[in-house]
């Protein structure tokens, strides 16, 4: 998957039998996009969905936690909804507690639980997660934490969020490309944010967002210096859905880092952890909170906060605004 990934972020043409099955995926997604549409469910609450039509991280979660202290500081209640990739929690649906297992409740839920201190519910049923979250708390907005395509959950906002080193790859559907719907979803969607600036023309591109690191953390909570480990030779481990931007950004604070690529939402053993020589090591948020537990006195995670402009702010603001005004 990883080399087909890379190909895809290429210069190179797609294979030809891969060609061939892109229109086979297209009608099979335009089909469950219609069959979805006649079940969907809209909440009585505003529902904002932060996703994106591309393989790969492009930094959804960075947004979603933004979204949060964004909208908790115009006096909104916010709450996140998510899918839970490889949880296995007691019941479905399930909301996420801090001191959960990653095992439980999945790494980026658990992440966003712990970061945010807002509601969460995971259940692949998008709707079902929403009912819960309503009926079990007071909030009044919604976040759902990827869940473009699903599409029996009725949404009010659309975030697409794309990378902007990578951008739409060679433009084409799966499994010939990285696109999930053709490049023309974009002109139907309410913000298209670039995780920094775009290496490539984009269809579309309404804001840029920069995520800007802030310091490193201990697995113990304990916060360290940005500059802790500058001029120093590391082991940098990142089991996201792209981990050179990780890489790239520990490359930026001038640290020499020695790096280890695993699967997206992999799960860790001390002996992935065992390198030669022994050296400190640097990680993710996501990465880290199944690190708890591996005896890992070395290791620490690079804390990141997104940034958006002021004017992407108030344009939400005011587009939620007339949403809630409509729904009471």
């Amino acid at each position: 998957m990883a080399d087909l990934e890379q190909r895809w972020y290429s210069d190179q043409p797609p294979a030809w039998y891969l060609r061939l099955l892109e229109p086979v995926y297209k009608v099979l997604a335009r089909y469950d996009r219609q069959r979805k549409l006649k079940q969907r469910w809209q909440a009585p609450v505003p529902v904002i969905i932060v996703g994106n039509i591309t393989v790969g991280g492009t930094g959804k979660t960075p947004l979603v936690s933004w979204l949060v202290a964004f909208l908790r500081q115009a006096g909104y209640r916010p709450g996140i909804v998510s899918r839970g990739y490889k949880a296995s929690p007691p019941q479905l649906p399930y909301s996420v507690n801090p001191d959960d297992s990653p095992a439980v409740a999945g790494d980026e839920p658990l992440m966003l639980a712990r970061r945010c201190q807002c509601p969460l519910v995971i259940d692949p049923q998008r709707a079902r997660a929403v009912q819960h979250l309503l009926d079990t708390t007071d909030c009044n907005v919604v976040i759902s934490d990827d869940g473009l395509q699903h599409h029996a959950l009725g949404r009010d906002i659309e975030l697409v969020v794309l990378d902007g080193a990578r951008g739409l790859g060679n433009g084409h559907c799966l499994p010939a490309g990285p696109l999930r719907e053709p490049a023309e979803r974009l002109q139907h969607v309410d913000f298209v944010i670039s995780n920094g600036e775009p290496q490539q023309p984009l269809p579309r591109h309404d804001v840029t967002m920069t995520l800007a690191p802030r310091s490193f953390r201990r697995l113990s909570g304990e916060k360290l210096e940005l500059d802790r480990y500058q001029g120093q030779q590391v082991h940098a481990v990142a089991g996201i859905g792209n981990p050179q931007r990780f890489f790239t950004t520990l490359q930026a604070l001038d640290i020499h880092a020695e790096p280890h690529a695993f699967a997206d939402h992999h799960s860790y053993t001390a002996t992935d952890l065992q390198f030669s020589p022994a050296l400190p090591l640097l990680t993710t948020e996501k990465d880290a909170v199944k690190w708890q537990g591996l005896a890992l006195p070395d290791a620490a995670w690079l804390e990141i906060e997104a940034c958006l402009p002021a004017s992407f702010g108030q344009a939400l603001l005011e587009k939620l605004t007339r949403l809630t005004q409509e729904k009471v």
